[in-house]
């Protein structure tokens, strides 16, 4: 298969500069409004590499084979435009919107597309074609005539591709971190080495993809299809699977959550040293580190594992409650249905941990003074946590940064947020009955009343 470069190495490209194209965005954008003199954009095989369109409004322009490597695209508007095998290399469309988007065959190897709208895009293969002397598309004749889509080295952090179609794709040594993939089409994608950190993967399509090697700690992949996928050598450490993925014969060849070989006194005795830690000031004992681990259901209720290193545990419905987490680490942690209620969790890290459903009514979540000259404060960190449907009644959240974290369906009932940092979370179905939230930074916030 060949990698995208447009419709054919020998394919003439038009060069337009920065004047012409501005004239023609005049016309497309009276195209768009439906006044006179419109004319929708039609910029086939023209060479664009190095423009700024920063914000342009392109949607539904004829962009196919176009070369805009390097092109400046920040924010454009690109929904429903067809970008069929164009060269997209190095260019920059962060925050831009290509929803519906034909990008079949394209190139976006190096390309910028973080925070990008790419919902229901198509990346799907596409046909070698080729101009002929009057201008007619005609296919390649070879048997090698296919573009692969190909998104390799590319930044796609927190990007919205749900229901994208990026089949047989290459999306090697790709940041997908934070990006929205439900019900993403990857039927044998090649995503190698790619990073998945956060990634939402609810029923998206895994079939007979490679995986290999990509990290995936932390992703959602509730109903996701994972068939014949290859998860040699991935890492799966804090990732949200349902019962029936974690029997698939898949996950064999993945780096999992480990487990205890004698639970009961290996965790006594990590918590015994611990405590001594904790007392002695870090001068002897040693600082309890339980990450990866899979502690699910066990009961923990008051225990003492303040600034311990807790990433990626898995302790899906074990009882914490009365606790003592202060400054603990537990970023990417599964928490589901845990309880936590009256819990210490001053100063807590929970970055991208999932406490779906968990108990943490009464919980302290605020700041921890730091004992210095410059009386240094500790905030708990739940950014882009998710907290759907969590009992957070009375909790402690003053001061706490709940930037990007999933709020939906949560009880708030009498929460001090007095504060917090809600910027882009997602409030949407929240109880909020007597919730403080004064001085709270709520811009971009979803599913708060003005």
């Amino acid at each position: 298969m060949s990698s995208a470069q447009g419709f054919g190495s020998n394919s003439p490209r038009t060069k337009l500069t920065q004047s012409q194209l501005n004239a023609i965005l005049l016309r497309h954008q009276a195209f768009r409004k439906s006044q006179p003199g419109g004319v929708r954009a039609n910029l086939k095989m023209r060479d664009l590499s190095h423009l700024d369109l920063s914000g342009i409004d392109l949607s539904d322009a004829d962009l196919s084979g176009a070369k805009l490597f390097s092109a400046r695209l920040v924010g454009a508007n690109l929904a429903n435009a067809n970008l069929y095998a164009a060269d997209l290399r190095l260019a920059n469309l962060e925050k831009a919107d290509l929803r519906r988007a034909d990008l079949r065959g394209a190139c976006l190897r190096g390309a910028v597309l973080s925070e990008a709208t790419l919902v229901e895009v198509d990346l799907r293969d596409g046909t070698l074609l080729h101009y002929d002397a009057s201008g007619g598309m005609y296919a390649h004749d070879y048997q090698d005539s296919v573009l692969t889509s190909e998104l390799t080295a590319a930044t796609i952090r927190g990007a919205d591709l749900s229901r994208a179609k990026v089949a047989n794709a290459f999306v090697m040594q790709t940041d997908l971190t934070d990006a929205i993939l439900r019900g993403t089409k990857f039927m044998r994608a090649n995503l190698t080495g790619s990073n998945l950190t956060g990634c939402d993967l609810t029923d998206a399509d895994l079939t007979e993809a490679n995986l290999s090697g990509a990290r995936l700690s932390g992703a959602v992949m509730t109903g996701c299809a994972i068939n014949r996928t290859n998860f040699s050598g991935a890492t799966l450490i804090g990732a949200i699977l349902d019962a029936a993925q974690m029997r698939s014969p898949n996950l064999q060849a993945a780096v999992l959550a480990k487990t205890l070989e004698n639970p009961e006194d290996d965790l006594r005795e990590m918590l015994m040293e611990h405590l001594t830690w904790i007392e002695s000031g870090g001068k002897a004992g040693k600082r309890a580190d339980l990450s990866a681990l899979d502690l699910s259901g066990r009961k923990l209720d008051g225990i003492n594992l303040s600034a311990a290193i807790l990433q990626c545990i898995a302790l899906r419905g074990a009882n914490l409650s009365g606790a003592s987490m202060a400054i603990a680490d537990l970023s990417l942690a599964d928490l589901r249905k845990a309880d936590l209620s009256k819990a210490d969790l001053r100063g807590v890290n929970f970055e991208r941990a999932t406490l779906t459903g968990a108990n943490l009514t009464g919980a302290q979540l605020g700041p921890v003074h730091i004992q210095t000259m410059s009386g240094h404060i500790w905030r708990a960190n739940l950014q882009r946590a998710r907290l759907g449907r969590a009992l957070l009644c009375k909790a402690d959240l003053r001061k706490a940064n709940l930037a990007g974290a999933n709020l939906a369906g949560a009880d708030l009932t009498g929460a001090n947020l007095s504060e917090a940092d809600l910027t882009g979370a997602d409030l949407t179905g929240a109880v909020l009955d007597g919730t403080t939230l004064d001085q709270a930074i709520v811009e971009e916030a979803i599913g708060l009343a003005s």
